[in-house]
């Protein structure tokens, strides 16, 4: 039994030398970390803070500025044919072209050039019945303005009725004159083929063979061209849908063409469209652009930078923003470590974001945010 018991006191004994050794360890390791902590400026207690709300580093940081700001918003687009110049060229009565004066598509005709020739028994009839009025009842005015009347509306002008009434003879084959100015486009073919209620989508970007030739047949509000003033044209710009809240019309815009990279041109927003594309959910603007040199090509891309006026408000650097969903931090300065700090952020301009709570002037927050962020943790605000 006193062998037992002596055994029991010696293990004893041995525990509490162990106990107390790795008691003097620890205390020594504490003593030595905080004599490190203590050198580095950094005190115990905040090496301790959990990592997912504050950060020690040595990173760069910055202040907010107070100041305004010439706000711009960025759009990207392409050059088109303005719409508002869009003219047709009908048959105004049934016929056979005799004789083609507009050879191939993008030709440029002037207006009141002759384009073609036409034979049309309905013209030819009109017109005999005038001659017989004027023969044999030319006291009657009335019949006669009727007759004159009646030629004019179905496209002859004035100097062909007058021909016709010296020379008392038919336009067999009558000359037709262009009403515009502008480029030739081939119309639909399923227009040229099918009757007058059917209404095609013209395709202005294939330069293919004019489908109109001579001794075709034509019938009464056929559209046989196309014609597009190349002098005025528009740029279609998208602008992306968190910039649409600061877009208004009248707003200055500049243009610049990539296939034309020293070039500027200055305009407007003319126009915004009232709703929403689909897929991508921007918003398309218009400017109008003048070509009275030509030297401008529809499809071209162009860049544009739209200025929206000015914001006073406070202004970081983007890249000292963090955004989580719906919630922006950054990481604020507090002595030596960094903590996350939510804030509210307004306009976006270049490389700088407003913030509109949460920050004030003479805070410091860190120049790169992402930089200080874990990838594998969840930020605690």
């Amino acid at each position: 039994m006193k062998k037992k018991m002596s055994g029991i006191k010696i293990i004893l004994a041995a525990g509490i030398v162990t106990m107390l050794a790795i008691t003097a360890c620890h205390q020594k390791q504490q003593k030595q970390l905080k004599q490190v902590t203590e050198n580095a400026g950094v005190s115990l207690q905040t090496v301790l803070q959990p990592v997912n709300s504050s950060v020690i580093a040595v990173v760069g940081a910055v202040s907010p500025q107070e100041k305004e700001v010439i706000t711009e918003i960025p759009a990207a687009g392409y050059l088109d044919f303005d719409t508002r110049t869009y003219n047709n060229i009908s048959a105004r009565f049934p016929g056979r072209i005799e004789k083609l004066y507009i050879k191939s598509a993008f030709q440029d005709i002037h207006r009141g050039e002759r384009i073609f020739d036409i034979y049309s028994a309905d013209m030819v009839t009109a017109q005999q019945d005038l001659l017989f009025v004027l023969k044999n009842s030319p006291q009657e005015t009335g019949l006669i303005d009727a007759a004159k009347q009646k030629l004019l509306l179905l496209g002859m002008t004035s100097a062909q009725v007058s021909q016709v009434i010296r020379s008392g003879k038919p336009f067999y084959s009558l000359p037709v004159y262009s009403p515009y100015e502008g480029h030739v486009h081939d119309a639909a073919h399923s227009q040229m083929s099918g009757g007058a209620d059917v209404k095609p989508q013209p395709n202005f970007a294939d330069n293919i063979p004019l489908y109109v030739k001579e001794g075709m047949y034509v019938d009464k509000g056929q559209t046989l061209f196309y014609v597009v003033d190349p002098h005025h044209l528009w740029a279609i710009l998208k602008v992306e849908q968190s910039f649409i809240a600061g877009l208004k019309l009248n707003e200055p815009v500049t243009l610049s063409l990539t296939d034309m990279p020293a070039r500027s041109i200055k305009g407007k927003v003319n126009f915004i469209e009232p709703f929403l594309q689909d897929g991508d959910k921007s918003t398309s603007i218009r400017v109008y652009v003048d070509n009275m040199k030509h030297d401008l090509k529809v499809n071209s891309l162009v860049k544009a930078t739209i200025q929206s006026g000015t914001v006073n408000g406070l202004w970081i650097p983007q890249t000292a923003l963090l955004y989580l969903g719906r919630t922006q931090i950054v990481w604020l300065k507090k002595g030596g470590i960094y903590k996350a700090h939510q804030v509210n952020t307004g306009t976006t301009n270049g490389n700088e974001v407003q913030i509109t709570k949460g920050l004030t002037v003479a805070d410091s927050i860190a120049g790169n945010a992402q930089y200080l962020a874990d990838s594998e943790s969840f930020i605690k605000i």
